[in-house]
Formats: structure tokens, C-alpha cells, sequence
């Protein structure tokens, strides 16, 4: 799998599928493009997937600068347009999902359709804010150990799973996530967490666009969701029972099969 620089920083990247039609794929904070694993793999028969891995994790560059909120738009322009395959469908999880709204508000020649997931048009909530910021500083300063099992209960909705198959997918989600590099991880928080909101500004996006959420999110819950359902012209919500803030991943066949149903309607 490649890597293409935009933007001042080497992007790793899958490329699956030769549909007519792109689907890219943006992560969120803590992941990368494999979260998408199952999409991947149900799509490219269809579609051609594109998937990357934001600056600072998987297997992109850790850069000492650029985590800002504009700059990982910058960076998703880029990549769309060095790609060559505006317009896209655009799928964003959390971080993802940030830049995603961003794309439609300001360039939404490069998008065919929008689909959000387990993100929020809103500033970082006050409420989480003070703790995202303890997480991330013992992170660089200790290491994942001390906080691991706490990330874990923010990212999914249960994280000590009795079933064997989910209790599969935490395991290998926990130690991915221990593998992401501190100080990156610390750079990327406090970028992303100083975002504006763009709530004021959902009723400029003309794309088509559906919101997932998980009905266990905790880091952006179902209301945010339903807030951007009734601002967005148009807005399908789809809520999935049993999942926290990685649908996707949580729960996979069934996120893939409201993304293809979605797609499907794009003309």
C-alpha cells in the first residue's frame, strides 16, 4: 500500500476496488484506516475505496507541527484533489467526520455525498474537555499503561465484552491504539479539541448527507447527531443500537449496510 505527500506530510493510503464512483474514508482520533476493515472488504466490488491514515497515526508521518483542525483539512483537500477523484462520496468517523462537514461547508465540488459518523458539528464539549486533556498529558509524560482501559470505555460502548468475537476486536483495538506514538497523540488531541463549531453553518451544505451514531456514544452523543440531522437540508439519521463512538468497528455489518444502502441513492 502507498504513500503520497500533500500538504507537506507523507500520507499512507489503501487504494481497493475500480468502481466509477470513490468512496474516502477519514478516521477518527486513536485509529486508523483499518477501522474501515469491513467496509473495505463489502465495497470495492462497486466502488473504488480509498482510505487514509491521518498525519500522526498508523502509518503516516508523525510530523512536529500541522495537528490543527484546518490543517487536517488542508490535508483531506489535498489528498482528494492529488487522488483525482473529486467528486467523492466522503465517510468520516469523529475526527473524520470534523473535517468531513468541513469539505461540504467550503468545497463541496469535491464531494458527490456526505456520510458522518460518531462526530459532532459542535466545539469540543467543556464537560470532556478537562479530562481529554489529563488523558493526553499522562499519555506523553507515562506512556498508554496508566489510561488504556479508560480510552477503552471513551471509544466503545462495552469494553470488557462478554461475547468472544467482540471481546476479539477490543483486544486488537487496545493494542493499536497503545502502538500510537505519545507525542503525536498529544499533538492531535489538543488540535482537534480547539476546533470551532460549525453549527451555525450546516445549512450551506447541499450534498447528500446521512449521520451515523452508535446509541451509546459518549463522546458525541445521539443529541449532537439529531441537532445536525435538523440543520443539514435533507439529513438522514441513522441510530445504531449497541454501539458507542466506533460504530464501525463495533458494529460492522451493520454500519456497512446503511453506508451501501445510502450510496446506492446518490445519483
Amino acid at each position: 500500500m502507498p504513500k503520497i505527500r500533500v500538504n507537506e506530510v507523507d500520507l499512507f493510503y489503501a487504494d481497493v476496488g475500480d468502481g466509477p464512483e470513490t468512496v474516502v474514508f477519514s478516521h477518527g482520533f486513536l485509529m486508523d484506516h483499518t477501522m474501515y476493515r469491513a467496509q473495505l472488504e463489502a465495497l470495492p466490488s462497486q466502488y473504488r475505496c480509498l482510505a487514509y491514515d491521518h498525519r500522526g497515526h498508523g502509518r503516516s508521518e508523525r510530523t512536529a507541527v500541522g495537528y490543527e483542525m484546518e490543517n487536517l483539512y488542508a490535508d483531506a483537500v489535498a489528498f482528494i484533489e492529488a487522488m483525482e477523484c473529486a467528486p467523492c462520496h466522503f465517510v468520516g468517523m469523529s475526527t473524520g467526520g470534523f473535517v468531513g462537514l468541513r469539505l461540504a461547508i467550503r468545497r463541496p465540488d469535491l464531494l458527490k455525498s456526505l456520510t458522518l459518523i460518531d462526530t459532532a458539528a459542535d466545539a469540543e464539549r467543556e464537560e470532556g474537555l478537562g479530562q481529554y486533556k489529563l488523558l493526553a498529558s499522562i499519555i506523553r509524560y507515562l506512556g498508554w499503561r496508566p489510561v488504556i482501559n479508560k480510552v477503552m470505555a471513551i471509544l466503545f460502548a462495552d469494553p470488557n465484552p462478554s461475547d468472544p468475537a467482540r471481546r476479539a476486536v477490543v483486544a486488537e483495538w487496545k493494542e493499536r491504539i497503545k502502538r500510537n506514538d505519545r507525542m503525536a497523540t498529544f499533538r492531535f488531541g489538543h488540535g482537534i479539541w480547539a476546533r470551532e463549531s460549525v453549527v451555525g453553518q450546516l445549512d450551506q451544505i447541499t450534498v447528500p448527507t446521512q449521520i451515523i451514531v452508535g446509541d451509546k456514544d459518549m463522546p458525541t452523543p445521539v443529541s449532537q447527531s439529531e441537532r445536525m440531522a435538523a440543520a443539514i437540508p435533507g439529513a438522514r439519521l441513522t441510530i445504531v443500537e449497541d454501539a458507542g463512538h466506533t460504530s464501525p468497528v463495533e458494529q460492522a455489518g451493520r454500519v456497512t449496510a446503511v453506508l451501501h444502502k445510502f450510496l446506492t441513492t446518490i445519483n
